[in-house]
C-alpha cells in the first residue's frame, strides 16, 4: 500500500507542477503494439513471451518533457498493466528525438489461475519520429521490475519492445 501511495504523491506533483514549466504543451492519444517477454520462474514457470498491446495518453512540454499514461495488455499472463511515465526527449535531428525515462505502476496478472496486482516500476529508452505536425511515431525498450510472488510461482522482470503510433491535439 506504500508503494501505491508514493507512486500516487509522484503522479500528482508531476500534474500539479506541469503547468509551472508547460509554457508550451502538446496534448496526445495514441496506441501500440509489440512483443513482451515475462522472466516467469517457479512452479509454474512458462514461456512468458507474447504480443502486448497498449493503449496511452499524455503531454509532451516545452518540447523537452512527456508525461504518459499508458494500458498494456498480454494475453499470455492475462496481463493488465497501468504505467504512469517521464521521458527526457534529446532532439538529434529536426524530426527526430531520442528519450529516456522512468515508469512505475500496478500490474495485474494472472498465472496458473492465481491472480495477482503488485506493482512495478523501471525504465525505457527509445525514439520518436515526428510524421508531421500532428502525428508521431515510437520506437521503445522498457524494462520493468515486477512484485508478483503467488503459489511458489514469481514474476522477476518484463521487457518490452513496442511500436506505437501518436496523434497530437
Amino acid at each position: 500500500m506504500k508503494k501505491i501511495t508514493a507512486i500516487s504523491t509522484l503522479a500528482l506533483a508531476v500534474m500539479a507542477a506541469s503547468p509551472a514549466f508547460a509554457a508550451d504543451t502538446q496534448w496526445f492519444v495514441g496506441g501500440g503494439v509489440g512483443y513482451q517477454e515475462d522472466n516467469v520462474k517457479g512452479a509454474n514457470a512458462q514461456n512468458g513471451e507474447d504480443a502486448t498491446y497498449q493503449l496511452r495518453g499524455g503531454a509532451i512540454m516545452n518540447d523537452h518533457h512527456r508525461v504518459m499514461g499508458t494500458y498494456s495488455y498480454m494475453d499470455k499472463s492475462s496481463q493488465n498493466m497501468f504505467l504512469a511515465s517521464y521521458d527526457y526527449l534529446m532532439p538529434v535531428h529536426q524530426k527526430v528525438n531520442l528519450f529516456a525515462g522512468v515508469s512505475a505502476g500496478v500490474s495485474d496478472s494472472k498465472i496458473s489461475g492465481s491472480s495477482s496486482t503488485d506493482f512495478v516500476w523501471g525504465g525505457q529508452v527509445g525514439a520518436m519520429f515526428e510524421i508531421n505536425d500532428n502525428w508521431s511515431t515510437d520506437l521503445t525498450y522498457r524494462y520493468l521490475d515486477q512484485d508478483y510472488s503467488k503459489n511458489d510461482t514469481k514474476i522477476d522482470y518484463s521487457q518490452q519492445v513496442v511500436w506505437s503510433v501518436d496523434y497530437r491535439f
